[in-house]
């Protein structure tokens, strides 16, 4: 597939998804937020940049923390959220553009941090983002990713499960491959951090690829080897997981450069 196409599929599906992802509580759960917040290390003067930013839920919740926030995400429905969303919280200091991660609309060294939050499995050329988010970025700023991180040993089979979940999935990165293509891009590293990001499957996924799901689920709760990397359990509720999160904080030069 192009990435024209596998750009079209994203969205595709977060123009259907737009407002139930916006509403799901997991995307604002508070001990996850803390410690992205902490990994940003805001401070008033700054200007921070929100690649990828769906409906705006990191991005309004660095505003109050920083001088201004601007949030860019290729699904414009996203962006409508993420206006409506600054409304009710009666924010002034963001804006919001549609675009690619991999052109971003900006000039080189025109923020003090850049983020990306559950961004990077979606993207074809995450190593493109990576250098872009640097080429935007102050020399004495800071570059955040949290994205899900499988495994090694998992990997192959959490993006089977992923790809069926959400047909935009493109490939999560283990943390060795994320921390990589940080070195490639002449990044150093400042923090790595990890939670687990506790979800129900019915709440994330259509009703029609469920029973599929439920299939896979099942069989992997059955084996007790948690061959998908996500400790699934069944719940009075319905299948409950952890998606495996890292966060990484880079400064734009590598150690002695």
């Amino acid at each position: 597939m192009s990435i024209a196409s596998h750009n079209q599929r994203i969205v595709d599906q977060f123009t259907r998804w737009a407002k139930p992802f916006s509403e799901l509580p997991i995307h604002a759960e508070s001990g996850a937020m803390t410690r992205t917040l902490e990994a940003c290390a805001l401070k008033s003067e700054l200007d921070v940049l929100d690649v990828a930013c769906g409906p705006g839920i990191l991005a309004c919740a660095l505003a109050p923390h920083v001088r201004t926030v601007t949030g860019i995400d290729i699904t414009a429905a996203m962006i409508e959220q993420a206006r409506a969303r600054q409304g009710k919280a009666g924010l002034q200091n963001l804006e919001w553009h549609i675009g690619d991660a991999v052109a971003l609309p900006f000039e080189t060294g025109s923020f003090d941090r850049v983020t990306t939050r559950y961004s990077f499995h979606h993207m074809p050329e995450p190593a493109a983002a990576l250098a872009e988010m640097k080429r935007v970025c102050r020399p004495n700023g800071r570059i955040i990713v949290i994205d899900a991180t499988p495994s090694p040993e998992t990997q192959f089979a959490y993006d089977e499960m992923e790809r069926l979940r959400d047909p935009s999935h493109a490939s999560a990165l283990t943390l060795d491959q994320l921390r990589e293509i940080g070195r490639e891009a002449g990044l150093g590293e400042v923090i790595i951090d990890a939670y687990r990001l506790e979800a129900q499957l019915e709440t994330l996924a259509e009703a029609s690829d469920m029973p599929a799901l439920t299939t896979i689920f099942d069989a992997d709760i059955a084996s007790g080897e948690d061959r998908i990397g996500v400790a699934a359990w069944h719940s009075p509720t319905g299948i409950r997981f952890h998606f495996p999160i890292s966060i990484i904080a880079w400064e734009p030069r590598s150690v002695g450069g």
